[in-house]
Protein backbone atom coordinates (compact mmCIF):
# COMPACT_ATOMS: atom_id res chain seq x y z
CA UNK A 1 0.00 0.00 0.00
CA UNK A 2 1.39 3.42 -0.96
CA UNK A 3 2.38 5.95 1.68
CA UNK A 4 0.55 9.25 1.52
CA UNK A 5 1.87 12.80 1.63
CA UNK A 6 0.61 16.30 0.91
CA UNK A 7 0.36 18.08 -2.41
CA UNK A 8 -0.51 21.53 -1.20
CA UNK A 9 -3.58 21.00 0.96
CA UNK A 10 -4.50 17.72 -0.75
CA UNK A 11 -3.42 14.30 0.49
CA UNK A 12 -2.02 12.09 -2.28
CA UNK A 13 0.09 8.95 -2.68
CA UNK A 14 3.83 9.67 -2.59
CA UNK A 15 4.39 8.54 -6.18
CA UNK A 16 1.46 10.70 -7.31
CA UNK A 17 3.00 13.80 -5.69
CA UNK A 18 6.17 13.35 -7.74
CA UNK A 19 4.15 13.44 -10.96
CA UNK A 20 1.95 16.32 -9.83
CA UNK A 21 4.92 18.49 -8.82
CA UNK A 22 6.56 17.69 -12.15
CA UNK A 23 3.41 18.82 -13.98
CA UNK A 24 3.40 22.12 -12.08
CA UNK A 25 6.96 22.98 -13.04
CA UNK A 26 6.62 21.75 -16.62
CA UNK A 27 3.68 24.15 -16.85
CA UNK A 28 5.36 27.22 -15.33
CA UNK A 29 8.96 26.78 -16.58
CA UNK A 30 8.76 29.23 -19.49
CA UNK A 31 7.28 32.01 -17.34
CA UNK A 32 8.92 31.06 -14.04
CA UNK A 33 11.15 34.13 -13.71
CA UNK A 34 8.37 36.54 -14.65
CA UNK A 35 6.05 34.98 -12.11
CA UNK A 36 8.75 35.03 -9.41
CA UNK A 37 9.07 38.77 -9.96
CA UNK A 38 5.31 39.18 -9.73
CA UNK A 39 4.93 36.86 -6.71
CA UNK A 40 7.67 38.52 -4.68
CA UNK A 41 7.61 42.05 -6.09
CA UNK A 42 11.15 41.40 -7.27
CA UNK A 43 12.34 40.62 -3.73
CA UNK A 44 13.44 37.09 -4.69
CA UNK A 45 16.39 38.69 -6.48
CA UNK A 46 17.53 40.38 -3.26
CA UNK A 47 17.06 37.16 -1.28
CA UNK A 48 19.24 35.32 -3.80
CA UNK A 49 21.92 38.02 -3.67
CA UNK A 50 21.99 37.61 0.13
CA UNK A 51 22.26 33.81 -0.25
CA UNK A 52 25.13 34.12 -2.72
CA UNK A 53 26.95 36.44 -0.31
CA UNK A 54 26.45 34.02 2.58
CA UNK A 55 27.76 31.14 0.45
CA UNK A 56 31.16 32.83 0.12
CA UNK A 57 32.19 30.79 -2.92
CA UNK A 58 35.86 31.22 -3.79
CA UNK A 59 37.99 30.24 -6.81
CA UNK A 60 38.44 26.47 -6.99
CA UNK A 61 35.35 25.60 -4.95
CA UNK A 62 33.14 22.67 -5.86
CA UNK A 63 29.47 23.75 -5.68
CA UNK A 64 26.21 21.82 -6.07
CA UNK A 65 23.10 23.87 -6.87
CA UNK A 66 20.07 21.63 -6.22
CA UNK A 67 16.72 22.56 -7.78
CA UNK A 68 18.79 25.08 -9.70
CA UNK A 69 15.94 25.76 -12.11
CA UNK A 70 16.55 28.83 -14.22
CA UNK A 71 20.11 29.13 -12.95
CA UNK A 72 20.14 32.35 -10.91
CA UNK A 73 22.49 30.97 -8.23
CA UNK A 74 24.44 28.73 -10.58
CA UNK A 75 25.31 31.70 -12.79
CA UNK A 76 27.00 33.59 -9.97
CA UNK A 77 28.71 30.52 -8.54
CA UNK A 78 30.25 29.69 -11.93
CA UNK A 79 31.74 33.17 -12.07
CA UNK A 80 32.98 33.05 -8.49
CA UNK A 81 34.45 29.53 -8.60
CA UNK A 82 36.32 30.38 -11.80
CA UNK A 83 38.09 28.05 -14.18
CA UNK A 84 39.55 25.98 -11.35
CA UNK A 85 36.14 25.45 -9.75
CA UNK A 86 33.35 22.97 -10.46
CA UNK A 87 29.71 24.04 -10.31
CA UNK A 88 26.84 21.61 -10.96
CA UNK A 89 23.47 22.95 -12.09
CA UNK A 90 20.86 20.30 -11.21
CA UNK A 91 17.10 19.90 -11.08
CA UNK A 92 14.60 17.05 -11.01
CA UNK A 93 12.43 18.79 -13.60
CA UNK A 94 13.63 18.61 -17.20
CA UNK A 95 11.72 21.69 -18.37
CA UNK A 96 13.18 23.89 -15.64
CA UNK A 97 16.65 22.46 -16.23
CA UNK A 98 16.49 23.19 -19.97
CA UNK A 99 15.45 26.80 -19.35
CA UNK A 100 18.33 27.26 -16.90
CA UNK A 101 20.88 25.54 -19.14
CA UNK A 102 19.90 27.72 -22.10
CA UNK A 103 20.13 30.88 -20.00
CA UNK A 104 23.61 29.92 -18.82
CA UNK A 105 24.77 29.15 -22.35
CA UNK A 106 23.33 32.43 -23.62
CA UNK A 107 25.57 34.20 -21.10
CA UNK A 108 28.60 32.23 -22.28
CA UNK A 109 28.73 30.08 -19.14
CA UNK A 110 29.40 26.38 -19.63
CA UNK A 111 28.97 24.17 -16.57
CA UNK A 112 27.73 20.61 -15.88
CA UNK A 113 23.93 20.36 -16.01
CA UNK A 114 22.32 17.25 -14.58
CA UNK A 115 18.79 15.91 -14.19
CA UNK A 116 18.75 14.35 -10.73
CA UNK A 117 16.67 13.69 -7.62
CA UNK A 118 17.85 15.48 -4.46
CA UNK A 119 16.75 12.47 -2.41
CA UNK A 120 19.23 10.25 -4.32
CA UNK A 121 22.18 12.44 -5.26
CA UNK A 122 24.57 10.75 -7.75
CA UNK A 123 27.73 12.17 -6.17
CA UNK A 124 30.32 10.64 -3.88
CA UNK A 125 30.66 11.41 -0.19
CA UNK A 126 32.53 14.51 1.03
CA UNK A 127 32.84 16.12 -2.41
CA UNK A 128 31.37 19.64 -2.39
CA UNK A 129 32.46 22.81 -0.59
CA UNK A 130 28.98 24.28 -0.90
CA UNK A 131 25.50 22.85 -1.49
CA UNK A 132 22.58 25.18 -2.13
CA UNK A 133 18.85 24.76 -2.70
CA UNK A 134 16.65 27.79 -3.38
CA UNK A 135 12.86 27.44 -3.35
CA UNK A 136 13.05 23.71 -3.99
CA UNK A 137 13.05 21.92 -0.64
CA UNK A 138 9.34 22.44 0.00
CA UNK A 139 8.47 20.46 -3.14
CA UNK A 140 10.46 17.40 -2.06
CA UNK A 141 8.50 14.44 -0.73
CA UNK A 142 11.10 13.23 1.81
CA UNK A 143 12.77 16.40 3.02
CA UNK A 144 14.68 14.56 5.75
CA UNK A 145 16.17 12.18 3.19
CA UNK A 146 17.12 15.08 0.88
CA UNK A 147 18.83 16.93 3.74
CA UNK A 148 20.72 13.78 4.69
CA UNK A 149 21.93 13.45 1.09
CA UNK A 150 23.04 17.09 1.03
CA UNK A 151 24.99 16.48 4.24
CA UNK A 152 26.55 13.32 2.79
CA UNK A 153 28.01 15.00 -0.30
CA UNK A 154 29.41 17.99 1.61
CA UNK A 155 33.08 18.01 2.55
CA UNK A 156 33.92 18.40 6.23
CA UNK A 157 33.88 22.16 6.74
CA UNK A 158 31.45 22.59 3.83
CA UNK A 159 28.26 24.63 4.09
CA UNK A 160 24.65 23.92 3.15
CA UNK A 161 22.38 26.88 2.33
CA UNK A 162 18.60 26.46 2.08
CA UNK A 163 16.62 29.46 0.82
CA UNK A 164 12.88 28.90 1.06
CA UNK A 165 9.56 30.60 1.67
CA UNK A 166 8.80 30.39 5.37
CA UNK A 167 6.43 31.53 8.13
CA UNK A 168 5.68 35.26 8.09
CA UNK A 169 5.30 37.41 11.19
CA UNK A 170 1.81 37.52 12.70
CA UNK A 171 1.32 41.15 11.67
CA UNK A 172 1.65 40.16 8.01
CA UNK A 173 -0.32 36.92 8.18
CA UNK A 174 -3.76 38.18 7.09
CA UNK A 175 -2.64 40.39 4.17
CA UNK A 176 -0.18 37.67 3.10
CA UNK A 177 -2.97 35.06 3.04
CA UNK A 178 -5.21 37.40 1.06
CA UNK A 179 -2.47 37.98 -1.47
CA UNK A 180 -1.51 34.27 -1.69
CA UNK A 181 -4.97 32.75 -2.07
CA UNK A 182 -6.92 35.50 -3.82
CA UNK A 183 -4.51 37.52 -5.94
CA UNK A 184 -1.75 35.04 -6.76
CA UNK A 185 -3.93 32.46 -8.58
CA UNK A 186 -5.50 35.25 -10.62
CA UNK A 187 -2.06 36.56 -11.61
CA UNK A 188 -1.05 33.01 -12.48
CA UNK A 189 -4.02 32.76 -14.81
CA UNK A 190 -3.38 36.13 -16.45
CA UNK A 191 0.38 35.86 -16.86
CA UNK A 192 1.07 32.13 -17.19
CA UNK A 193 -2.44 30.89 -18.07
CA UNK A 194 -2.15 28.54 -15.11
CA UNK A 195 -4.27 29.30 -12.05
CA UNK A 196 -4.02 25.84 -10.46
CA UNK A 197 -0.22 25.67 -10.38
CA UNK A 198 0.05 28.97 -8.54
CA UNK A 199 -2.64 27.94 -6.09
CA UNK A 200 -0.51 24.86 -5.37
CA UNK A 201 2.59 27.02 -4.90
CA UNK A 202 0.77 29.12 -2.29
CA UNK A 203 -0.46 26.01 -0.49
CA UNK A 204 2.97 24.36 -0.60
CA UNK A 205 4.45 27.33 1.25
CA UNK A 206 1.95 26.87 4.09
CA UNK A 207 2.75 23.15 4.34
CA UNK A 208 6.52 23.72 4.52
CA UNK A 209 8.18 23.46 7.95
CA UNK A 210 8.57 26.77 9.77
CA UNK A 211 11.95 28.26 10.63
CA UNK A 212 12.56 26.42 13.89
CA UNK A 213 11.27 23.10 12.57
CA UNK A 214 13.56 23.24 9.52
CA UNK A 215 16.49 24.20 11.77
CA UNK A 216 15.82 21.04 13.79
CA UNK A 217 15.58 18.92 10.64
CA UNK A 218 18.96 20.18 9.44
CA UNK A 219 20.50 19.38 12.82
CA UNK A 220 18.91 15.92 12.69
CA UNK A 221 20.58 15.42 9.29
CA UNK A 222 23.95 15.97 10.95
CA UNK A 223 24.63 19.63 10.27
CA UNK A 224 26.20 21.82 12.94
CA UNK A 225 26.02 25.54 13.73
CA UNK A 226 22.63 25.74 12.04
CA UNK A 227 21.15 29.23 11.94
CA UNK A 228 18.57 31.08 9.92
CA UNK A 229 17.98 34.60 8.67
CA UNK A 230 14.42 35.87 8.30
CA UNK A 231 14.04 37.81 5.06
CA UNK A 232 11.21 40.34 4.57
CA UNK A 233 9.58 39.55 7.93
CA UNK A 234 9.80 35.80 7.36
CA UNK A 235 8.23 35.67 3.91
CA UNK A 236 11.45 33.80 3.11
CA UNK A 237 14.24 32.48 5.28
CA UNK A 238 17.81 31.41 4.61
CA UNK A 239 19.01 28.46 6.71
CA UNK A 240 22.70 27.61 6.83
CA UNK A 241 24.57 24.71 8.41
CA UNK A 242 28.11 23.36 8.46
CA UNK A 243 29.33 19.77 8.15
CA UNK A 244 31.98 19.21 10.79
Amino acid sequence: MSNSTHFGYTTVAEEEKVHKVAEVFHSVAAKYDIMNDVMSGGLHRLWKIFTIAQAGVRPGFKVLDIAGGTGDLTKEFVRQAGKTGEVWHTDINESMLRVGRDRLLNKGLVTPTLLCDAEKLPFRDNYFDRVTVAFGLRNMTHKDQALAEMHRVLKPGGKLLVLEFSKVSELLQKPYDLYSFKLLPVMGKLIANDEDSYRYLAESIRMHPDQETLKGMMEQAGLEKVQYFNLTAGVAALHTGIKL
